[in-house]
């Protein structure tokens, strides 16, 4: 089997308006990246809508319409808070970018893809069950998590997140979601200001590991394998969703970690190590920061090389 991109052209449709560092040069960045010859073998397809029911697995049906009543029409620009907007194609962009990995733990569990990377936007790590905030709508990974677990019966189902920021959505969601696991690493005291390593879950399992600013190599490494590659094994996931930031890179304007993008090809074939010995090799990633646009391209060309297995 081969690995498998997901993506759709609407999700560079999605306008965040002038300078605002989530733009669709980060997408394009990616998909042009990973149209050189070393990806020739991976597997294209382009991202279903997510459902109403998906979404509401994961967000309150108040919230959910909120957002398509908010979406503005002609070139006008709607922010659901100063970081957060809306642009006359960001609804479908969203039911698309939530749609990804909802195919995509489709396709791991039909054993139609090895593997999958979902490049869309607008990002979902930091959207609540019933709030929007830090760039993101819907949270796709919580949407993806929440679909293997309710429709595909799986008992064990992690998300795990090297996003520098912490994931504040994704664990909001999976607090008291039984059968689910969310771990992450982060810069410590930034936004949101969640994810203290105290932090550790009701009914979900909650793995936080901050780092402080100027955070490097050594101590990201360090946190994955001494903190949450041993409880991710602990947990046995039947499924594994990566929410991939790549804006821990040491070029990254957002954040103060020293991360290099080897440091995420490592990673990645860490995660891949724990899915083949508890979730037959199940793993679906998808894209969440990562603002230095050549960080960005080179961190996701070592993450997917990975993927493949290359």
């Amino acid at each position: 089997m081969h690995s498998l991109l997901l993506t759709h052209p609407v999700c560079l449709d999605h306008d965040t308006g002038e300078e605002h560092p989530e733009c669709a040069d980060r997408l394009r960045a990616v998909l042009s990246a990973l149209e050189a010859e070393e990806f020739a073998y991976l597997l294209r397809d382009e991202a279903p809508h997510a459902t109403r029911e998906q979404l509401l697995r994961a967000h309150a049906m108040s919230y959910v319409e909120h957002v398509f009543d908010a979406v503005p029409h002609g070139e006008a620009h709607h922010h659901l808070d100063p970081d957060t907007v809306l642009s006359a194609n960001s609804g479908e962009a969203a039911l698309r970018a939530a749609g990804a990995v909802v195919a995509g733990v489709d396709a791991v569990i039909k054993r139609e893809a090895r593997n999958v990377f979902c490049a869309v936007r607008p990002p979902g790590h930091h959207a609540e069950r019933d709030a929007g905030m830090g760039f993101c709508l819907f949270n796709n990974a919580a949407v993806g998590a929440l679909h293997a677990r309710d429709a595909h019966g799986l008992a064990r189902v992690a998300v795990v997140d090297f996003d520098v920021h912490h994931g504040n959505g994704t664990q909001h969601i999976l607090w008291d979601e039984a059968g689910t696991f969310y771990a992450s690493s982060h810069q410590e005291h930034a936004y949101p200001g969640t994810g203290l390593a105290e932090e550790s879950g009701g009914l979900g399992r909650m793995v936080n590991v901050p780092l402080p600013a100027g955070s490097g190599s050594e101590a990201f490494r360090a946190a994955w394998d001494g903190t949450i590659l041993p409880a991710l094994h602990v947990f046995a996931p039947e499924l594994l969703i990566i929410s991939a930031g790549f804006d821990a890179h040491v070029a990254d304007p957002l954040a103060q970690l020293r991360v290099t993008t080897a440091d995420f090809g490592w990673l990645t074939r860490r995660l891949l190590e724990v899915a083949e010995t508890t979730a037959q090799g199940r793993v679906v990633s998808v894209l969440e920061g990562g603002y230095d646009i050549p960080a960005l391209s080179a961190s996701v060309r070592e993450h997917v090389r990975a993927l493949m297995g290359a």
